[in-house]
């Protein structure tokens, strides 16, 4: 029986033990309160006039634009936009996101219906901005717009210009 009992005692006393900080979540805990995150307004659906081309460099099948009057800078340190995508043959996919440069995430909030409405995304959450394919646009949205050199743009002005002007031209410059 005592084989039995010091067992069980091992267990519970490293059970009753505080597991060791993981600032990691802690961070992500903080980071995803719903009270530092702005409540959501959709913007405008986007035309064609207020397009801006951002040159997308790696093996994309895309075109992008990021839709000048949607762009805004938020007080929670997320700079949104409507991002829109289109193929050699026509297709194309819109898209409301925020990129947060503090962890250089993204996050889809709306994509586009083809009757100019919004539809809520499924699975709207802050993932990693990575060096894949399916992410170059947003890669290139928050290393040469939004936070060049590591920082979020003032205010929407300023991504407004740097989107017309073709970036920051402290981007690449080391290379």
């Amino acid at each position: 029986m005592r084989w039995v009992i010091l067992p069980l005692a091992l267990i519970g006393s490293a059970a009753a033990q505080p597991a060791p900080p993981n600032l990691y979540a802690v961070q992500n805990e903080m980071d995803e309160r719903p009270s530092r995150e702005q409540k959501l307004v959709l913007p405008a659906f986007p035309k064609e006039k207020n397009l801006a081309r951002i040159q997308v460099d790696g093996e994309v099948s895309f075109d992008f634009f990021v839709d000048l009057e949607s762009v805004s800078v938020g007080g929670d340190g997320i700079v949104r936009y409507s991002l829109v995508a289109r193929s050699a043959g026509g297709a194309t996919n819109i898209a409301y996101e925020g990129i947060r440069c503090q962890g250089r995430e993204r996050k889809p909030y709306a994509f586009g219906r083809s009757d100019g409405a919004w539809s809520a995304a499924r699975k709207s959450r802050w993932t990693s901005i990575s060096t894949a394919s399916r992410d170059l646009a947003q890669a290139t949205l928050h290393d040469a717009y939004f936070c060049p050199a590591g920082t979020i743009v003032r205010d929407a002005a300023e991504a407004q210009r740097l989107l017309r002007e073709g970036g920051d031209p402290r981007v690449g410059a080391d290379d």
